[in-house]
């Protein structure tokens, strides 16, 4: 028997990756509806076979569904998020407006699947994108030896910022060429060519939110003593986030042993030969549902410290894919409740 299933943000990158990992995993859909806002009603999109027309999100009956994979910004979420688990359904919110609430279980199956147990508002967070192959990650060694502390740099991809983003690098790739690159619109400088060491808006302390959800979502996830500090650099790829991790453990955990353990953790493919190409880039991560880990060595200027690289889809393991395995988790544990279909 299977559920019925929304999708909210139907037309967005993420909520179409949503649709194309349902049909993937063979998650039990017995009817698929595509929620959108109201400009985007009869849009279409496809699931599977399917071709789903867009319907309103004011004027949905979220009653007659069992689960909400929810991706079409933090406003939606705010407005819309907590008034669809009223009405029954479990709500797996994308966006960034649940993840601190105490009361809203932060999830990545592969790391904290027991969380899903804590629901009380019948809604689970998404991570951020980086967070969620960082803990992926994470999660072995700490298991191993205890991290203390991390540093993290990003190299994330545009898509994370929307298709506006995909778009404005594609348009300024060609118009460096042409006439000129087009001033940016959705990135503060240029994209093509360049790099930009801002994501998300500054606080107060400096650091931008996309570092703060970093650090306060890894320690809601794996463990509330990790001290992260990271730097959220936007590069001009177009899908797929790196991240150049040093950590530093309480007790020595050489490389060798840190690798055996990465290659048995779920949700990690190892890819590390110190040869040239021996390791993996965003652009063979595309499409792919792992974290990948390459580059994994010791760290000689601190105690116990090792540095390894990791590459992930973010609109898979980082937004649409992690939002289906919770899905499968909660469905896995007998966790959804089931409407008969009319």
């Amino acid at each position: 028997m299977g559920y019925r299933v929304a999708v909210v943000g139907a037309t967005g990158n993420v909520g179409r990756e949503m649709f194309n990992i349902l049909e993937e995993v063979s998650f039990p859909v017995d009817k698929m509806h595509a929620i959108a806002s109201r400009k985007s009603i009869g849009i279409e999109v496809s699931f599977g076979n399917q071709i789903l027309k867009c319907e309103d999100l004011e004027q949905f009956d979220f009653s007659k569904v069992d689960i909400v994979l929810m991706s079409a910004g933090g406003s939606i979420s705010k407005a819309w998020g907590e008034k669809i688990g009223a009405a029954g359904p479990i709500v797996i919110d994308n966006s960034s407006h649940f993840r601190m609430d105490p009361d809203v279980p932060l999830v990545v199956p592969e790391v904290n699947p027991d969380a899903v147990l804590q629901m009380k508002k019948n809604i689970i967070a998404n991570p951020n994108c980086s967070t969620a192959q960082l803990v992926v990650a994470l999660k072995p060694l700490h298991d191993a030896a205890k991290i203390n502390r991390v540093v993290v740099s990003t190299y994330q991809s545009v898509s994370g910022a929307g298709k506006e983003g995909m778009d404005e690098l594609w348009d300024q790739t060609k118009g460096i060429f042409v006439l000129g690159a087009p001033p940016p619109k959705k990135f503060t400088k240029q994209i093509a060519f360049n790099v930009i060491p801002h994501i998300d808006s500054f606080m107060d302390d400096g650091f931008t939110k996309e570092e703060w959800k970093m650090t306060v979502e890894t320690q809601k996830i794996l463990d509330p003593a990790i001290k992260l500090v990271a730097t959220c650099v936007r590069v001009p790829v177009m899908v797929g986030h790196s991240e150049a991790i040093n950590i530093e453990f309480e007790r020595h955990l050489d490389e060798d042993d840190a690798r055996d353990l990465l290659r048995d953790a779920p949700g990690i493919v190892v890819i590390d030969k110190r040869e040239d190409g021996g390791y993996i880039t965003p652009k063979e991560s595309q499409g792919e549902f792992p974290v990948y880990v390459s580059r994994i060595r010791n760290d000689p200027t601190v105690k116990n410290g090792l540095v390894l690289w990791c590459v992930s889809d973010n609109l898979r393991k980082g937004a649409a894919l992690n939002a289906v395995q919770i899905a499968q988790l909660l469905h896995d544990r007998g966790l959804i409740k089931t409407k008969a279909l009319a």
